[in-house]
């Protein structure tokens, strides 16, 4: 008998490498109206002040992410995951190691702009302690939409720490293998 209990797949997050722009385009495509370009990706891994990661499963791309860091600031700048990967924690994922990168270079906050309209990216970042702080009007050149600006002010605080905590137990949770019933 099942037990109802999702799991998730095992992936892989590495950082970017040159030969992945390739892939990383392809997805990009799929997953945003105006996507970077080949140029963009290769100025952006040779940034010393960014960072980009690829999440791997089955030998296949499923998702990518990127910050800037910025004094003590980290600034997401681009999330991505695989349509045919949605609702697999991909992205969530993702984010923790965004955020594992942010506490790696003693960064005190994040920030990051997400189209008012995505409400399942904005359910995610919520989850994960950011809040909305401000609208960029118009921000989207592709159709005007507006961003929303959300913020985490202090990943250091024991109360973020907690939340952080209490996410990473989930997610290792919804990885292990469950015995048959």
């Amino acid at each position: 008998m099942a037990t109802g209990v999702q799991t998730i797949p095992k992936i892989f997050v590495t950082r970017m490498r040159f030969d992945d722009i390739p892939a990383v385009m392809a997805l990009d495509r799929e997953c945003f109206a105006t996507p970077w370009s080949e140029n963009a990706y290769q100025t952006e891994l040779s940034n010393q002040c960014a960072e980009y990661y690829v999440a791997w499963s089955g030998g296949d791309l499923v998702g990518y992410a990127g910050i800037w860091f910025i004094i003590d600031e980290v600034h997401v700048t681009t999330l991505g995951v695989a349509a045919r990967s949605r609702g697999q924690k991909i992205g969530e994922r993702l984010l923790m190691r965004l955020l594992d990168a942010a506490k790696e270079h003693e960064a005190q906050r994040m920030t990051l702009e997400v189209r008012k309209s995505n409400r399942v990216a904005r359910s995610l970042y919520a989850k994960y302690g950011f809040r909305d702080a401000a609208i960029r009007k118009a921000y989207y050149s592709d159709n005007n939409e507006d961003a929303v600006v959300m913020w985490v002010d202090d990943i250091w605080s024991p109360a973020y720490t907690e939340l952080i905590s209490a996410r990473e137990a989930a997610l290792r949770l919804l990885e292990e293998p469950r015995p048959a019933e």
